[in-house]
């Protein structure tokens, strides 16, 4: 008897577009490589997935079969004088840091929101606002499992010399299902942050605190009005933080307000994003310093359950680009004018710098360089002409774009943006596949 029942109702974060799969979704460990092995001979290939928090196609497996991970969530052995933290794939961000603050320990990356399962941030290789001076999620594995379509089922380390490490590290759930992970936790002397804010006038300005700040914090990140233009295109507010010293160790209970229902799509337009825009630089534009809980400082969408529903029943468009350092200045601002131009702002518009340490991932996304990422409510072809239109200005450039975030990217700029695609392929398990990965290569 099959293991897998049709679902027509599982989308990506972004929710665009709905898609027809087989899924199954394991509660034990022995469970597992029977149905991998099944899942892996239907048409359409087999995929993982775990609390689909990634934006674009990357997550889901239309017309496949798809394993959702989320049963397998269970902590295997956590040392608390090493900080080394062993735990099924399926295991979520959220129930990590419930086991690991109170024993003075915090995750040494983390994305803007805990609601990614530990296999998920191990395949997109994920980021924060600390990749200047920590790199990206995959640099703080030490073991991963991998079980393989053939039904067998290596364990890989950080210092693999097959390539496998390499590949599954950002690989985006292609070389197989990560079963389990060891996991290095950082100590900390808090769980609150001493944070400061600063209100920049423009992108020169942003590039100057940027520097400064990123040799003496260790997070570091702006938000943009990027319907600003002239003198003021660029202008935003930098957070810079750190750990505080001392304090309590509290986890942040669950619980907030919901999005019950889709937002009209007619309140997200130019007018009222750039109205926003103002407020909230007027608001929170000037100089401060502040304590506060770590939650809603690295996940403040989090506090607002279901909030992709504000884009309304069309969904939106993620799109995330890193470009070098040494043209970053002017590509960012050309990028923003094209967005002004276009009159399709963003009010979830964020700015940073990636630092120099080399992400371990084959096709990891971060790199040397500035990153800019926006979310777009869907209007239909405007968007999707306005993308291009980034897209042209990245490609030139010597930038990338990222899957994770992305539900439209050419196959060509994919291509361009990731030299190790060869050296990636070799890797892959013949029995996985996702709508993304047929797109990029079909």
């Amino acid at each position: 008897m099959s293991g897998f029942a049709p679902r027509d109702d599982i989308m990506p974060w972004s929710r665009t577009p709905r898609t027809r799969m087989e899924v199954a979704r394991p509660a034990f460990p022995d469970e597992l490589a029977p149905l991998a092995m099944e899942g892996a001979e239907l048409q359409g290939g087999l995929l993982a997935g775990g609390l689909r928090r990634s934006y674009g196609d990357s997550c889901i497996n239309d017309g496949g079969a798809l394993i959702e991970m989320t049963g397998l969530d269970r902590f295997i052995r956590f040392d608390r004088t090493s900080g080394l933290l062993e735990a099924e794939a399926g295991v979520s961000l959220a129930a990590i840091l419930k086991l690991v603050i109170p024993a003075g320990f915090f995750l040494p990356v983390t994305p803007g929101t805990k609601f990614v399962t530990l296999g998920g941030a191990i395949a997109n290789d994920v980021h924060g606002k600390n990749h200047h001076r920590a790199g990206t999620f995959g640099r703080w594995i030490r073991s991963l499992s991998l079980l393989r379509s053939d039904g067998s089922e290596p364990t890989v380390t950080d210092d693999d010399t097959s390539g496998l490490f390499a590949a599954t590290i950002g690989g985006l759930g292609l070389t197989g299902i990560i079963t389990r992970a060891t996991l290095q936790v950082m100590p900390i002397a808090s769980s609150n942050m001493a944070v400061e804010t600063i209100p920049f006038g423009n992108l020169a300005e942003f590039f100057a605190l940027s520097a400064v700040s990123d040799a003496s914090h260790d997070y570091t990140v702006a938000w943009i009005d990027c319907l600003a233009k002239g003198d003021r295109l660029g202008r935003g507010i930098f957070t810079r933080a750190g750990h505080a010293s001392d304090g309590e160790l509290r986890v942040k209970p669950p619980g907030g307000p919901s999005m019950p229902i889709d937002a009209p799509g007619f309140l997200l337009n130019r007018f009222s994003i750039a109205a926003f825009n103002e407020v909230y630089f007027r608001l929170a534009g000037r100089a401060r310093q502040s304590t506060m809980s770590y939650d809603p400082f690295f996940y403040p969408l989090d506090a607002i359950g279901n909030w992709n529903r504000m884009y309304g029943p069309r969904g939106f468009y993620q799109y995330q680009s890193v470009v070098p350092p040494e043209v970053a200045a002017e590509v960012t601002a050309e990028m923003l004018r094209a967005i002004s131009d276009a009159r399709q702002g963003s009010f979830l518009a964020v700015l940073k710098t990636f630092g120099d340490m080399a992400s371990p991932g084959l096709l990891s996304f971060p790199r040397m360089g500035t990153t800019l990422a926006l979310d777009f409510a869907n209007r239909g072809g405007s968007t999707l002409w306005l993308l291009d239109r980034l897209d042209a200005i990245v490609r030139e450039a010597g930038g990338r774009l990222y899957p994770a975030k992305d539900g439209r990217l050419p196959p060509a700029m994919f291509r361009a943006g990731h030299p190790a695609l060869d050296q990636f392929t070799t890797h892959l398990d013949p029995g996985m596949s996702s709508t993304f990965w047929r797109r990029m290569t079909l």
